[in-house]
């Protein structure tokens, strides 16, 4: 089942990463050009309401492309990554809202205005340390992290699998939903945290900010694919689709599958927290909606739309079908749902493998009529 292979899987000769390396490459360079250097009065520029729409893009591809690496590679249909998504922005929001000081409307140099409102009468303790950029990104990875790790040894140890494992993940997602709602929890209540200034002492809304968010969201992106490609086609990741295909006997070989399991979860989890982290400075808020669990089934829709198992399958079906909701929703806004939920219905009956099935059909009949014959190669 896991037998020895005769190549070693290389990122840079693989022709599917190839082409997205490059084309993420030529895009990024594109926008950077297109915003800071082109004028605003040519048809070539880029705006930067264009800028932000294309960074909170990339941050749904890093989110599309963590649910992958444990649905596509493990078989572990979580419907919960939308937790680890906003408990990121969270960490985030929280660096972002204690930047403000005397900023805000009431000024008061230490507690933000919602606290103020709510007659708080100091900062909670898990607001300390927060103003320190550091310790902010710490937390982007360690609080997901934890929790993944946490939730994913109790089930996985009790070998939790298929829909019950779906259903509690979708369980601690709506539990982190309703509890993130209330004002005493001291995260904003439904209002959230939002009405940012600057980052790092860089103001958000200037041109270059904006510019620098979306490039490191694109060479976060790049690098999170490196990263889980080399995992995946690493002995580890070997174990790991062998337990997807075959979880007892992979057991029965002497694997304990529990903890491979876990670590993958414990990575994607981080891999969605990043994303969380990097989209909140970009769209400027961030509210207990996005613990909604109708998220976390539209990540599943994206993964699954791009074709999972490919990873680059992910970042396509998150793109497509986040353009087409940018596009539809002030079109059709009550249709929407529908339409996303008929995409979802007929990928899965007609496209199985969905977008990078297609591609990689046409890949392999390239592939094949390139190839010389017998005739030509005696001759």
């Amino acid at each position: 089942m896991i037998g020895p292979e005769t190549q070693r899987h290389c990122l840079f000769s693989d022709k599917a990463s190839q082409s997205f390396f490059s084309l993420l490459g030529i895009i990024t360079l594109a926008v950077i050009i297109g915003n800071l250097l082109i004028p605003e009065s040519s048809v070539f520029h880029i705006s930067t309401f264009t800028v932000t729409l294309l960074g909170k893009y990339l941050c749904f591809a890093l989110l599309a492309l963590s649910v992958d690496v444990i649905w596509g590679y493990c078989g572990i249909l979580s419907l919960g990554h939308g937790a680890f998504f906003a408990l990121g922005g969270y960490a985030m929001g929280m660096y972002l809202m204690r930047q403000i000081g005397d900023r805000g409307v009431y000024g008061d140099p230490t507690l933000p205005d919602f606290m103020v409102f709510l007659n708080w009468q100091e900062l909670p303790w898990f607001w300390f340390g927060l103003d320190q950029f550091w310790f902010a990104m710490l937390m982007v990875i360690l609080i997901p992290g934890l929790l993944a790790f946490i939730f994913g040894w109790l089930a996985f140890r009790s070998r939790v699998t298929g829909v019950y494992l779906s259903i509690m993940t979708q369980a601690l997602t709506y539990a982190l939903l309703l509890a993130f709602f209330r004002n005493e929890m001291g995260f904003g209540g439904n209002n959230g945290l939002t009405d940012f200034k600057d980052i790092l002492g860089f103001d958000l809304q200037s041109n270059t900010t904006r510019v620098t968010l979306f490039s490191l969201s694109a060479v976060l992106l790049a690098t999170a694919y490196g990263l889980s490609y080399f995992i995946l086609n690493s002995k580890f990741g070997r174990v790991i689709v062998a337990i997807r295909d075959a979880e007892a006997r992979a057991r029965f070989l002497g694997y304990k599958t529990e903890h491979y399991k876990v670590w993958l979860f414990v990575y994607s989890a981080i891999l969605a927290a990043i994303a969380g982290a990097l989209y909140v400075p970009q769209v400027g808020i961030i509210n207990p909606g996005e613990f909604s669990p109708l998220n976390s089934i539209e990540i599943v829709v994206w993964v699954a739309v791009g074709g999972r198992g490919t990873l680059y399958g992910a970042i396509i079906g998150a793109l497509l079908v986040n353009f087409a909701k940018t596009r539809f929703t002030g079109l059709f806004p009550e249709a929407w749902l529908f339409a996303l939920g008929s995409l979802f219905v007929a990928v899965t009956i007609l496209l199985p493998k969905g977008i990078a099935g297609i591609l990689e059909k046409k890949r392999n009949k390239v592939t094949t009529n390139n190839k010389p014959s017998s005739q030509e190669q005696a001759s």
